[in-house]
């Protein structure tokens, strides 16, 4: 039997209860497979901050890079929100985690499930069909750009936006690799029209193109690829951006799916990968048990992809689909219908995946 080493990254809000879904899901997996999961704890975000001052701690990064993989919950707290005197804020932790271990791609897949395309915003015949994955550059562009700050008397404020070729160069090929997996159409998001940036991402991508004949390449501005997701979302089979824009399209896209508790991603690069759902830490919420744990359970099913366990994967995305076709959802899915507790939704899919029944 092998043995798996995952980081176990809770984080802040809910991200305690949806990890603990997920991994009741795991533990599911471990029981009729042939694989174990070895968990080791580490903590992120505000829950460090208040731990030891460091959101993203050299004991935390240290259990990462010693894992097979990192499955990760949420980060950020209200506390740091509207604190202009805070000093470090919990999502600086998520920013240097993908920066020291190297994740330069995020994988965003959506795939509509057909009994929910009533529960989308649009309408069904736009949305029927939908499965396309976006890919987000993680490690650069204006959210790491220097210099940045605010003038001495505080009236003008700047951020740079910087990107080197090689770092366009290594997220443009991901995407393009992923693109020959699928169905060979791959759209490039900028703003070349405006920004430098961007016409360095057309140009590079223009040049790797020409080593994908078998894919369609398009280039899209980012206005127009936000009108294009709600307008025809079935146009689009891989789409790789830069970092701000991919943060901004993949939020709007979510809404398609009809509720972003449902949404996992992957964070890929040099060494051990990190899967978490997009949403985040929902405050709110948090010790309620009434948020949607299913987009932590699916990045745990792109953990085990990731891991080569093919069939414990399927298992666990059947079972997602088996609770959402039975009705057994949280709030944000029932929409006023009968609706489940985190718990139960975790409770649900785990029995499914122990016994495919």
């Amino acid at each position: 039997m092998k043995s798996y080493k995952i980081a176990r990254l809770a984080g802040d809000g809910i991200g305690p209860e949806i990890m603990r879904e997920a991994v009741k899901v795991l533990d599911a997996v471990q029981e009729r497979f042939e694989c174990h999961f070895e968990y080791t704890d580490g903590v992120v975000g505000a829950a460090a901050i208040d731990a030891c001052g460091d959101p993203y701690p050299d004991a935390t990064h240290k259990v990462c890079v010693e894992s097979d993989a990192v499955l990760f919950g949420a980060i950020g707290d209200p506390r740091f929100d509207n604190d202009p005197s805070a000093k470090v804020r919990p999502e600086q932790g998520l920013l240097r985690m993908r920066k020291s271990l190297g994740l330069f791609a995020n994988i965003r897949p959506l795939v509509l499930f057909p009994a929910l395309a009533e529960r989308s915003p649009l309408r069904r015949e736009r949305v029927e069909g939908v499965d396309f994955v976006c890919v987000r550059e993680l490690t650069g562009g204006i959210y790491f750009g220097r210099p940045r700050g605010r003038s001495e008397d505080g009236s003008q404020a700047f951020d740079t936006c910087v990107y080197e070729r090689r770092e366009i160069e290594r997220v443009v090929r991901k995407a393009f690799e992923m693109a020959l997996m699928r169905r060979k159409h791959l759209t490039v998001v900028d703003k070349a029209n405006v920004l430098a940036t961007s016409r360095l991402w057309r140009e590079v991508a223009t040049e790797i193109a020409a080593e994908y004949p078998t894919v369609k390449t398009d280039f899209m501005f980012v206005d127009n690829a936000a009108m294009q997701l709600i307008q025809q979302p079935s146009f689009f089979d891989v789409m790789v951006t830069e970092n701000m824009f991919g943060d901004i399209l993949t939020d709007e896209a979510s809404v398609i799916s009809g509720s972003l508790g449902l949404l996992p991603s992957a964070s890929l690069g040099e060494g051990v990968a990190l899967f978490e759902p997009i949403h985040g830490s929902y405050p709110q919420a948090a010790g309620r048990n009434i948020a949607n744990p299913m987009a932590m359970i699916l990045s745990a099913a792109m953990m085990l992809d990731h891991l080569g366990l093919q069939a414990e994967a399927a298992a666990v995305r059947k079972g997602v689909e088996k609770a959402i076709n039975d009705g057994v959802v949280t709030a944000d899915l029932s929409h006023g219908e009968k609706s489940a507790s985190t718990s139960e939704v975790g409770d649900y899919i785990a029995a499914f995946v122990k016994t495919d029944k």
